[in-house]
């Protein structure tokens, strides 16, 4: 008799496990990346929008005590702008920066991440070639299809796919995708694939047999579409704008020793960036003889590296050269000193500290040569005379700043400094 319970048990458990039933369904989502970026811009092309649809659609699903998260796949992307080999380095770097931001915010417990990058996407480009109507559509198709990345022959590289789109009617085509394609090719793209464990629908009784109607034409019945993943809807894009940042600043140093000055920074890319300022004083009392007057400039460029600087441009550690050029003549009651012209160069290292939403202090030390000739004077009997001409030649310390420093620019804030979050 317990034999035949436990058997009636199995057969039972093993009826409700048949009426289980496992589904997969998809979540996707794909942001977008300025031309040579890796940083990942939320207010960028609506990649905010995106991903917190993206984020709000899998909490939902996490909340389903049904559903298990099996992979989540990143692809990383890059257009066919530039070297090869950096590009697949920066779509790597897309596709980590796009896991980290997903680790921040969302749990990924139980998910296997599938990282992958592709560098130049040029099965998108294929895509999207064979879909549009652009000049000389077939030509570009073939090439894509055709060429490979690299023609070699001999053990030489001798031509390339690249290089023959670029010259495809002179330029024409390349630059139609440029505008109208690329864009899209800079990208990461999000596919999250879940199992989600359903209850069969339970099977219908079969029904009492009734005599059988006179034979009628069996309508032909359409067989019902079968369920589309679920699909994150992305909008119609508006064609990316160049970047462009860049900052004014002043050096409070000198601006507290009364010599007042402005400078200028512009991003370059890639962690470069190209700058000057300009200081220009001129103070003076002949009753107390006191000359306090100089100006001139400097010119300099910098490299931004370190975790900072990945994350926003102009921000963070930086090496850099620079030139300088000033006049001066400084008295104080004594001996005073007149250059008409000095002139100086070296290297400089420093720190751009985010402070508010658009402002940052910049603090920075510059080692190298200072030279020119400078006339020492004395103030006697109201006249100023001449002692001594004298050639200068300084090693050491030439430029010391910590500077106020203004952000100019699209989107070119600070998060958590009361910038967009």
């Amino acid at each position: 008799m317990f034999l035949l319970l436990l058997g009636c048990c199995r057969i039972g458990y093993g009826q409700e496990r048949m009426q289980m039933q496992v589904q997969t369904d998809t979540l996707n989502v794909q942001v977008y990346f300025r031309q040579g970026y890796s940083i990942l811009e939320p207010d960028f092309r609506d990649n905010a929008k995106r991903l917190t649809a993206f984020a709000e659609s899998l909490r939902a699903l996490q909340r389903d005590a049904s559903c298990r998260m099996k992979t989540l796949r990143i692809v990383g992307t890059a257009s066919p702008e530039g070297v090869t080999e950096l590009n697949e380095r920066l779509s790597e770097k897309r596709a980590k920066n796009l896991v980290a931001w997903l680790e921040e915010h969302i749990s990924l417990e139980g998910a296997t991440l599938d990282i992958q990058a592709l560098g130049i996407d040029w099965a998108g480009l294929e895509r999207l070639v064979a879909a549009s109507d652009m000049p000389y559509r077939d030509e570009a198709l073939d090439i894509l299809r055709n060429t490979p990345v690299w023609v070699i022959r001999d053990g030489k590289v001798v031509d390339s796919r690249n290089r023959q789109l670029g010259m495809l009617r002179g330029g024409r085509a390349w630059w139609y995708m440029e505008e109208h394609f690329f864009p899209q090719l800079r990208s990461t793209a999000v596919r999250l694939i879940c199992e989600i464990e359903r209850p069969a629908p339970a099977p219908k009784p079969e029904p009492a047999p009734q005599p059988e109607p006179a034979p009628e034409p069996e309508p032909v019945v359409e067989p019902e579409p079968a369920p589309a993943p679920a699909e994150i809807p992305v909008e119609p894009e508006t064609p990316a704008r160049k970047p462009f940042y860049m900052s004014l600043k002043t050096n409070m140093l000198y601006d507290a020793a009364l010599v007042p000055n402005l400078g200028a920074e512009f991003y370059l890319g890639r962690g470069w960036s190209i700058g000057g300022n300009w200081m220009y004083a001129w103070w003076k009392s002949d009753k107390r003889h006191d000359y306090w007057r100089t100006y001139g400039g400097e010119l300099d460029v910098r490299k931004y590296f370190g975790r900072r600087a990945k994350q926003k441009p102009l921000t963070g550690h930086h090496l850099g050269v620079y030139g300088q050029m000033l006049t001066y003549d400084f008295e104080l009651g004594g001996t005073g000193y007149q250059s008409k012209l000095s002139y100086g160069a070296g290297i400089e290292y420093g720190y751009s500290l985010p402070v508010a939403k658009r402002l940052n202090i910049d603090f920075g030390i510059g080692i190298g040569y200072l030279g020119g000739e400078y006339k020492e004077y004395e103030p006697i009997d109201g006249h100023y005379v001449w002692q001594a001409t004298r050639q200068r030649h300084w090693f050491g310390p030439t430029k010391v700043e910590i500077s106020l420093v203004w952000l100019i620019g699209r989107g070119n804030t600070n998060k958590g400094k009361g910038g967009a979050r």
